[in-house]
Order: structure tokens, then sequence, then C-alpha cells
């Protein structure tokens, strides 16, 4: 199904939300609940569609779909963003099978894809070890090793890994769930987004076939990706904020309306966040995002650092209420405390930037 390119989309995506995702947050946040109906929904509607699109379009539209999804809910908004990240490894990768065979079904709702970038991604910039080791093979490579967490993954999903060769370079490569050698085991132990599908996975002699390697030169091909993977971060928090700024102006208005007497108001949080929102913009226009790297994540930095500020304050604006174990506002704060905690983390940003 082919996009359309009106307002009818936005009216077609309302849809979508409201039939297959605002039924289940509750379920999200409670019970782990898994919401893959609503991502594999989005797919069938064409909203992962990128042929006749250009690149730009296709940014544009999938970052606004991150951020509507999180407005609601942004444990889904960030199993939306893994599968994402997963077409933007095909979508750039010069394997014609992955192009022609596997990314129509990623994209029309048959599949969906996860990231495992996290530990590559810290590698890259000297925090972690590289966790995979790879073994030429006929046909391919075995690789072994362990991840300790993968996201927006089940039976039929496919996710993204870089292993380390023996002569010292690494590939990136796009494995199936289902892949022989390869165990699962779900963690689902977290304050918040447990519905995320996320596993510790152990591989052990897996074989990746050669049609099956996204490339041989994983560094340069992570360094082309990184400012989308980066980029489509930002309406995650920007999503949870839009959310908060409406709360809080709907709180209420109890004990004198003390809330007006609180540091932290609607209208500063609203007053950043349409900033933030014209730099996301303005980057998302810009066919050139690699010479800007340095401005994606400063504005990832200080999304983190807004969204956190505005989940306090909602905390705060709706008093004892905000405690109930399951309440909007304390699923908002754990939200965004993973957000925080979301490869590059905080820490990350503030290393890559003071360098």
């Amino acid at each position: 199904m082919v996009m359309q390119k009106s307002a009818d989309s936005k009216q077609l995506l309302d849809s979508v939300i409201n039939e297959y995702l605002k039924p289940v947050v509750k379920k999200v946040d409670t019970d782990a609940y898994y919401a893959e109906e609503y991502l594999l929904e989005l797919g069938r509607q064409g909203f992962f569609d990128s042929k006749g699109y250009s690149k730009q379009e296709v940014i544009e539209r999938e970052a606004m779909l991150v951020g509507k999804t999180s407005e609601l809910c942004m444990t889904t908004g960030f199993n939306l963003w893994c599968h994402l990240a997963s077409l933007t490894y095909i979508r750039n990768c010069g394997n014609e099978y992955l192009k022609d065979e596997l990314l129509p079904n990623l994209e029309n709702g048959e599949y969906l894809g996860g990231t495992g970038l996290s530990n590559p991604m810290k590698y890259y910039s000297g925090l972690d070890k590289l966790h995979l080791k790879a073994r030429k093979t006929r046909g391919g490579y075995t690789v072994s090793g362990n991840l300790a967490s993968v996201s927006n993954l089940k039976g039929n999903h496919w996710f993204g890994i870089v292993a380390s060769i023996s002569d010292g370079e690494e590939i990136m490569a796009f494995v199936p769930c289902s892949a022989e050698g390869l165990k699962l085991k779900e963690k689902a132990d977290y304050i918040g987004v447990n519905g995320s599908a996320t596993y510790a996975c152990r591989f052990t002699d897996v074989f990746i076939p050669d049609e099956w390697i996204i490339s041989r030169e994983a560094e340069s091909f992570v360094d082309r990706i990184r400012p989308v993977f980066l980029l489509y971060q930002a309406p995650l928090g920007l999503g949870v904020t839009s959310a908060v700024i409406e709360a809080m102006h709907k709180a209420p208005k109890k004990m004198g309306n003390a809330n007006i007497y609180l540091s932290v108001q609607p209208d500063e949080i609203s007053g950043r966040y349409d900033l933030l929102k014209i730099r996301l913009q303005e980057l998302l226009e810009d066919p050139n995002l690699h010479d800007r790297i340095q401005e994606i994540m400063r504005l990832r930095l200080d999304v983190d650092e807004l969204t956190i500020r505005a989940a306090h304050a909602n905390m705060l604006y709706h008093g004892g209420a905000g405690y109930l174990k399951h309440s909007h506002p304390s699923r908002r704060l754990r939200e965004t405390y993973f957000l925080l905690n979301l490869t590059p983390t905080v820490k990350h940003l503030e290393k890559e930037l003071s360098s």
C-alpha cells in the first residue's frame, strides 16, 4: 500500500493509534504487553513505505511517527524506533538480497526489526568491548557471544549485529530471531518499558550466510547511519514532553491552586519544547546530516534534559495522585528515566560532546 501524500495520512494515523494502541497502553505498562499489532498495522497501512518517496520525506514521516506514538506510550515509541533503525540499516546497505527480499516485508507489516547496536555504539566510542566474535567459514560466518539486551524481538523478527573477526575488522549483519544456535531470554524486571520485548541474546556458532551481511566494513557503515539512528530518538522525549504539558494544564486545581507557586510551570516547558521542535525540524530537512552529528547529539541531550524536567514537574503538579503505582505521571517519569539510559546514554553523549 502506498502512503498517501496528504492530510489524510494524519487522520489515518490517528485512527490506527486509537484502534491498536490506545486500548492497550495500560497493559503495556502493567503487564509488560508488547504492542506488536500496532507496529504491524502501521506497516500494513503504508507508514513505513520508502518506494516512491525521497529520503527526506521518509525521515520526516518516520520521526513524526515516533513522536505521535510516544505522546501516548513511549515504550511503544521505543519499539517503533527499533524497527525504524533496522529499516535504516537495510535501506543504506549494498546487499541486494536484503533490499529486494527482506526490506519490502519489513516495510509492509510482515516482519519487524530490532537494532542490536547498543554494544557496538559503545564500542566505537571507547566505552565497551565488542561482545560478538565472527569466524569466516564457507558461504558466510559463524558468530558467538552474548548481547545483554536487544529490544523489539520475537520469533519472526530480525535484528542488526556487529561482530569482530580475527583480523581486527568487524562485520555487520541482519539476523532472524529464529536462527539456529541463537537463544533468547526475556528481560522483564525493569521499572518501566517492560512491554519493549527485550531479550538477552546468546549466540553459539550461529551461521550468518553472506546474504545476511549488511557490511564488511561495520565501523564506516555505523558512522554513516548514526545521524538518523540518533535523530529518530529525539521525538521519543518530545512526545513525552508534549503529553506532560497537556497533563500539567489539566491537573486538578487543588489546595488553592498551589501549583502556580511551583518553580517549573507548563508555559516554560512549552516554550523550550517549541524551540527543540524547531531544531529537530531544521535537521530533518537537511540532506547532509552526517556533517551535523554534533548538533544531533546536542539536540538529543537537550531533549533528555527537558523531558526529565517536565516529568518531574508533572509529578509535583499531580501531588499524591501522581505517586499511585500506575498513574500517568509515574509512568511518564519511569519512561523518561529509560530514555536517559537509552544508548547513547546521557553520560555517553556528555563524553562525546566534550571530546
